[in-house]
């Protein structure tokens, strides 16, 4: 575990580190309410699709836990209300709803026959959900060691560690397990643009693991990749497809396009619950827009003219074709994927 947390229940509170004003400071914000929860996620307080579903769980569970209902329908008729506005915090990542739909189908069960037995189970699985994650992380790490040379450059893009989850990580976790198996890794970490998670996280969190690395523009991958000897790239994800095209943070695509133009590995680490095998391809994926001053200012500082128009897309997708293999819990899915996924 690390000495920081993410996201933790605390009597009726849950406590979330706020990931705007990192690594500069380190501030934890206090929640009560669902509504609180979910501007936590639209404002990236919290962020990182694991991370994402936890806050929702957590969220649900506040719910539950301060709710003045004096009769089943009351209560349920919150809990639908928070479950929708929480969905709709933040479309693209996966987990968000899967993780409300796991609430919901226990506040549905028709054996919860009273608020406290609501109350006690919403907040019992979501504390499921959040320990769930810190395992399914670790098998992730320990499944892709074969997959990493014992003297490694690996690129990665945007921040996928501790951070971006409950605890440990995903793309960064495969990376954190390599280095404390005792392989001798080395990290180009994309910087990430617009809101810089891979300069200022992803930087911060391998600091924090004497792991080295080396800070690169988004646009230098290539090169890199053409220049020095990079093993492979490893990247996180949202949502997969059940074709596998995957959605992940703005950029990953071109990294992807640039890793196959050099014969280098690109894996994708993706916990079960990124998968989402409702959607037939990429191209059902909703992407969300964020908004233009994250794109025109650095900080506080306006750097575009006056007049410009802005796009800020959160996500793009990768199309299967580019991803090398899959590293799940469950072990290492190989095209073709609409084949493995489904196992």
């Amino acid at each position: 575990m690390t000495n920081y947390h993410t996201i933790e229940w605390k009597n009726g509170t849950v406590l979330m580190l706020d990931q705007r004003v990192l690594p500069h400071k380190i501030l934890y914000q206090d929640y009560t309410t669902y509504q609180e929860c979910a501007q936590a996620i639209r404002s990236m307080v919290i962020r990182g699709a694991p991370a994402i579903g936890a806050a929702a769980a957590y969220g649900m569970a506040l719910t539950a836990y301060h709710s003045t209902a004096r009769n089943i329908a009351d209560i349920h008729a919150e809990m639908h209300t928070a479950a929708e506005v929480l969905r709709k915090s933040r479309p693209t990542a996966v987990n968000l709803s899967w993780a409300i739909a796991r609430i919901m189908n226990q506040i549905d069960d028709e054996s919860m026959k009273t608020i406290e037995a609501i109350r006690d189970e919403v907040l019992a699985e979501a504390h499921r959900i959040a320990q769930a994650d810190v395992e399914t992380n670790k098998q992730i790490g320990l499944n892709a060691l074969p997959l990493i040379p014992d003297k490694a450059n690996i690129i990665h893009h945007c921040n996928t560690g501790s951070l971006a989850t409950v605890d440990y990580g995903t793309a960064l976790g495969i990376i954190r397990t390599a280095h404390e198996h005792g392989k001798q890794v080395h990290v180009y970490l994309d910087e990430t643009r617009p809101r810089l998670q891979g300069a200022r996280l992803s930087a911060w969190e391998l600091n924090q693991q004497n792991i080295p690395h080396t800070v690169i523009v988004d646009g230098a991958s290539g090169h890199f990749m053409r220049t020095k000897e990079v093993d492979l790239c490893v990247v996180g994800c949202d949502r997969v497809a059940a074709n596998g095209d995957t959605a992940n943070k703005i950029g990953t695509y071109n990294l992807a396009l640039v890793a196959h133009a050099h014969n280098i590995p690109f894996y994708v680490a993706a916990p079960t619950s990124t998968i989402d095998l409702k959607l037939a391809t990429g191209d059902e994926i909703e992407i969300e827009e964020r908004p233009a001053h994250e794109v025109t200012h650095v900080g506080q500082t306006h750097i575009t003219p006056e007049g410009s128009s802005v796009a800020n897309p959160a996500f793009d997708v990768t199309p299967a074709k580019f991803i090398s293999a899959f590293i799940t819990e469950n072990g290492i899915a190989y095209p073709p994927f609409k084949e493995c996924l489904k196992l």
